[in-house]
């Protein structure tokens, strides 16, 4: 079997494989791993159901047979996640045309699940070597090869949970398409016709409850402002109109202003954080 396992940027659902992986303690059995899949040593790959066999070849003659699974979702909870996909027009959208959209993982999480699993030993694996560690080697090359194959059709991530392209494309189809048909009213309304007319001054309104396990409030990634990203303001001098003419006065706006931000940014964390309380 050939493989195509290269450095090079990849998509973000690749990485978080790759990531997955390199968090592994033991990086000398990794770098074999790496060697045994770029020297082809991975003879085959196929998908049974939701499952990876494969065949690796080692140091004996025979290659070494590898099996490799993620714990499936039930149906129930299947359908509660295509039913989130069938809601969101650019999920459907995208994942109707083959496409795996950026923001999937939200979908997952919202229904308790997730896609990616949390650690690599939540990946399942066994390996016909005598090597008693897991992942070994050859379950090793075979993770990273399942990263190439991941690029090339992100749908087999679904299917290791548990559901096909053909299944959730289908699904996804009929949902819509009931859904439609649901809105119509009793025929005489075309089922292509909006829902809902738009009331501009109930546009940015709100009446739901949020639910607060859903929201999580953090500080921002970094200590910047807005000042840090345009710069000191120029102040002019009300005799040259010089912005140069009076340093010690933007110098001293500036930290003002800057503490004022801060102050603000911390307070409405204070603030959001009671609300949710």
């Amino acid at each position: 079997m050939t493989n195509s396992y290269t450095e090079i940027s990849r998509e973000w659902w690749v990485e978080r494989w790759l990531e997955l992986l390199d968090s592994y303690r033991f990086k000398k059995r990794l770098e074999r791993a790496r060697v045994y899949a770029r020297q082809g040593n991975v003879l085959s790959i196929e998908f049974q159901t939701q499952k990876v066999f494969a065949r690796v070849q080692g140091t004996e003659i025979e290659p070494y047979q590898v099996s490799i699974w993620l714990e499936s979702f039930t149906d129930e909870e299947w359908q509660y996640v295509i039913e989130t996909m069938s809601q969101k027009a650019i999920f459907s959208a995208k994942l109707l045309a083959g496409e795996m959209p950026s923001n999937i993982e939200q979908v997952f999480t919202g229904n308790g699940l997730s896609l990616f699993p949390f650690r690599l030993d939540d990946v399942r694996s066994q390996c016909s070597c005598p090597d008693q560690a897991n992942p070994c080697k050859h379950i090793g090359a075979v993770y990273y090869l399942l990263a190439d194959r991941f690029g090339e059709d992100p749908f087999v991530l679904f299917q290791l949970r548990g559901r096909t392209k053909e299944q959730i494309i289908e699904a996804l189809r009929q949902m819509r398409s009931r859904g439609s048909i649901d809105r119509g009213n009793k025929g005489e309304t075309p089922i292509y016709q909006p829902q809902y007319s738009l009331k501009i001054d109930r546009f940015w309104q709100y009446d739901e409850p949020l639910e607060s396990a859903l929201v999580v409030i953090v500080p921002p990634p970094s200590n910047e402002t807005v000042l840090d990203v345009l710069g000191n303001i120029p102040l002019a001098n009300d005799a040259t109109k010089n912005p140069e003419s009076n340093p010690a006065s933007t110098k001293a706006v500036m930290q003002y202003l800057d503490s004022v931000y801060k102050a603000v940014s911390q307070q409405a964390i204070i603030s959001a954080m009671k609300v949710g309380e």
